[in-house]
């Protein structure tokens, strides 16, 4: 679909906005807003301030790992209509116009507003990609990811201001185009789980049941093994691995964590992202190095590569294998494998327990499996030769599978694209919107 312009433009006065609509006012953030702090609000609900979705209930989503303060007397009430931001990610679109009536942070600031706009309007606005920039010309801070909006320079950031019924035009027809837009990518999200599904099971009837349909069978005597090839035994995984725990030296001393000495890969939480999506085999890198003063000031000790290593506290039962020397915090259980079992085996077993780990894990918030638990492990153990032609297989088929993942996401990727330039677009002028709202829905959307 393909929009006109508007008949004249004028210089918005801001370099990230270029021109605007002649006839579109642009007013002052702080003549629109007015900076609140409600607090004393304990009993309401939590609310949560999403990049991707703006304002919403802490309880509508279940990916939020960040935990809520005992004291919630000093969070702040939010009105719906209110503009509440993360004035540390705002340039990442950690803002927007509430529909809700809850409480957030004391970290994050709150708006009220000053005169009458459409909210949904405002709320595309003010999180669309050249707002996203113009809140990184007024944050400031030493790191990036620590950059802070600076109050005073936000209360005269320009806002576009058309008229109330071409704002609701405007957000009418986003929320039609979008919504669009956002039924195809919720259609290349649910290929996607039926892909890593099915790539799961295949992982798992291999490591399980062998390669061969027709091999005698019997039972494992083990309830999420079920039965197994009758040559094959059930063995505990330290009877083939040495198992190591490892450990996490004082924060507090920096000596420990001086930059320019820390070059040994210390494996933490922070690693499991790479891990989520069970394409990863081996970890190359991680997010924390220690130093060698540190290391030889913890419990833990410098493992060789292709140990195999496991999250055994919050992000529980996410496994890799080590493609150079590391270490491990103690979040982590590892193994060196022996000459009876092959890493990569051993990786596929552990991706196929995850059953077995949410019967272990203890904790109501922190969720943690023990040590002594983690030395009980058994897995169904063939011969070295057939282990490694199971990992031939699992491994191939991955290609496979990959390839398909990598193009589902290459369309959500593109159609995210597509979804953030019709916004910017359509909510700076770019694109004239009048008349457009009651058109007949469109089959496809081109690339503005």
């Amino acid at each position: 679909m393909s929009f006109p312009a508007y008949p004249e433009y004028k210089d918005s006065g801001a370099q990230w906005l270029g021109q605007i609509p002649s006839g579109w006012a642009s007013i002052p953030f702080g003549a629109l807003f007015r900076r609140t702090k409600r607090t004393g609000f304990a009993g309401e609900e939590l609310l949560s301030v999403y990049r991707d979705y703006g304002v919403i209930r802490k309880s509508d989503r279940d990916d939020n790992f960040n935990n809520a303060s005992d004291d919630l007397s000093t969070y702040q009430l939010v009105e719906p209509g209110d503009l509440a931001m993360n004035k540390m990610k705002a340039w990442q679109g950690s803002l927007g116009i509430s529909s809700h009536r809850g409480i957030v942070s004391p970290a994050y600031f709150v708006f009220s507003p000053r005169r009458e706009f459409h909210p949904p309007f405002l709320h595309y606005l003010l999180r669309s990609p050249p707002y996203a920039a113009g809140y990184m010309t007024i944050s400031k801070g030493i790191r990036i990811n620590q950059w802070d909006v600076d109050p005073d320079h936000l209360s005269s950031l320009p806002v576009m201001f058309p008229s109330l019924d071409e704002q609701a035009a405007i957000a009418a027809l986003l929320d039609r185009e979008t919504a669009k837009i956002d039924a195809l990518v919720a259609e290349q999200e649910r290929l996607i789980a039926l892909l890593k599904e099915k790539r799961q099971a295949v992982i798992s009837h291999a490591v399980t049941k062998g390669l061969n349909p027709h091999a005698p069978m019997k039972d494992s005597g083990i309830e999420w093994l079920g039965e197994i090839p009758a040559h094959w035994s059930v063995r505990p995984i330290k009877k083939m691995a040495t198992l190591e725990s490892g450990h996490t030296p004082s924060r507090s001393r920096p000596e420990y964590w001086v930059e320019q000495e820390c070059k040994i890969p210390w494996v933490t939480t922070g690693d499991v992202k790479q891990l989520r999506d069970g394409r990863t085999t081996y970890l190359h890198t991680t997010a924390v190095k220690i130093s060698s003063l540190g290391l030889a000031n913890s419990s833990a000790r410098l493992l060789p590569k292709d140990t195999v290593f496991l999250s055994r506290t919050a992000s529980v039962g996410f496994s890799g294998i080590m493609a150079d020397d590391m270490a491990v915090s103690q979040d982590f259980a590892a193994w060196i494998c022996g000459d009876e079992l092959l890493p990569a085996y051993l990786l596929f077993c552990l991706r196929s327990m995850s059953s077995v780990f949410a019967s272990l894990m203890i904790g109501s918030t922190h969720k943690t499996i023990y040590m002594p638990d983690i030395e009980a492990l058994v897995i169904p153990h063939p011969p070295v030769e057939e282990q490694q032609r199971i990992v031939d297989s699992i491994l191939s088929g991955k290609e496979a599978s990959e390839d398909l993942l990598d193009s589902c996401q290459a369309a959500i990727t593109l159609l995210q694209e597509r979804r953030a330039a019709l916004i910017s677009a359509a909510v700076t002028g770019k694109i004239y919107v009048r008349g457009l709202v009651d058109a007949p829905a469109t089959a496809e959307l081109e690339a503005v």
